[in-house]
Formats: C-alpha cells, structure tokens, sequence
C-alpha cells in the first residue's frame, strides 16, 4: 500500500474495506466514549487524524459525535493523495487534507484532540519522531493525543493469518487487506519497543486486542 505505483483498484478497495477492519480489531468507539465525548460535551472541539488513509475512523468519530448531539469538527489529513481523493468521493462530514503535519503545525493550526490509527508502524524512526513532536505543536493547551497502533506478536500474527484467510478469495480479494495485514504486524513495535522509542511525557498503554496506544496529554505532560 505504501508503494506510489501501487495499483490502484486494488487500493481503492483496501480503502473500501478499512471500515470493516477497523470496526473490528481498532475500537475507537471505546476511544470516542472515553476521552472524545466527554470533551465534546463541554465545548466545541476540533479532532486531526493523522493518516487517514480512506478516511473511515474519521467519518465514524464525526458520525458518533452527531448522533450524540455533539460538534467535533473532524480532520482527516493525509500525505497520499491517492487517499484523500478517494476519501473525499464518500463525504461524512468531514474536512479532508492532503498535506503533511508539518505544514500544519508550521501555520500554527491547533487542535483539541490529534490521533491515528496504524500509523506509526508504517514511518521510520525519524519520521515517528517528527511526527510525535508535530503532535504535541498541534494540540491546544489541555489537548490529548492518542496514537492507536497494532502490537506486534505471534498471537496477532496467527489470529488475523486465520482470521482473514476464509475471506481471502472472496470478501477481500482483489485488495492489500490481507497481504498488508500481516506485514503491517510484522512490522509494529512491542510496548517495551514502543516505550524506548518514545519521548518523554508520552504514554504506552496496551489494548485488546493486540492494540497499543501511545497517549500525551498537555496538561499532564505539564505537570
């Protein structure tokens, strides 16, 4: 998927099925629930997602939010614009950006909440640096970070191989979900991994299943 000539039916319909993935193994409902709405329902808030791919988390959070009577005002950025474009043909409420955070950090843009979801497996060391410091310049003075990842194990590893496999030639066929899928968990940090990587003042948490979740929260951070 990271491949520029990657092709692109193939990717369109990774990005088609995201939905179905995420809303099964990422959980950002219990996200939303624990540190989204609850700041939604004492103002206005503006949310970033990083790496947005096809967009889904940010359609759902935006959804969920409106169901609940609640303004978040969701962003959706990504650096591919192959992404943004498809992202953009499915609406949901959302503002979608093709830039990297840098550029927004660098205009002084601010945020309530900044989060991704199976981002950070996909940068470099540098690139993960860059993008936790660009995250902490984007939130607001009592903002939250919360970069949700894939942990890498043998359990996750065999647990998706067969889990995704009856689906192979049907449901996913002619997309990466599967191929990505198991690179993707080769390729993830553990939390000990995670936490030597990370700066100071950032958290590791672990999540089920097989989820890590890299936390900073301004205030704390300040304390």
């Amino acid at each position: 998927m990271d491949d520029p000539h990657a092709d692109l039916r193939m990717l369109e319909r990774t990005y088609e099925r995201f939905a179905l993935i995420n809303g099964v193994v990422s959980r950002w409902g219990a996200v939303y629930r624990r540190d989204i709405r609850p700041r939604a329902h004492t103002r206005p808030i503006r949310l970033l997602d990083v790496g947005a791919g096809g967009g889904d988390v940010s359609r759902a959070i935006a959804a969920w939010a409106r169901r609940d009577g609640l303004t978040v005002h969701v962003t959706a950025l990504d650096a591919d614009a192959r992404a943004i474009r498809w992202a953009k043909s499915r609406g949901g409420a959302v503002a979608y950006r093709c830039a990297h955070t840098r550029e927004l950090a660098e205009a002084g843009e601010v945020f309530d909440i900044v989060i991704s979801n199976h981002l950070l497996h996909h940068l470099s060391r540098e690139e993960l640096q860059e993008t936790l410091i660009d995250s902490t310049r984007l939130v607001s003075n009592d903002g939250l970070v919360v970069h949700r990842d894939i942990k890498r194990s043998r359990f996750a590893y065999r647990a998706f191989s067969a889990g995704t496999l009856p689906f192979a030639r049907n449901l996913f066929a002619g997309s990466f979900i599967r191929p990505d899928g198991l690179t993707s968990i080769r390729r993830a940090y553990t939390a000990a991994e995670l936490s030597a990587v990370a700066p100071s003042g950032w958290q590791v948490r672990r999540a089920f299943p097989a989820r890590l979740e890299l936390r900073w929260e301004a205030i704390r951070a300040e304390a």
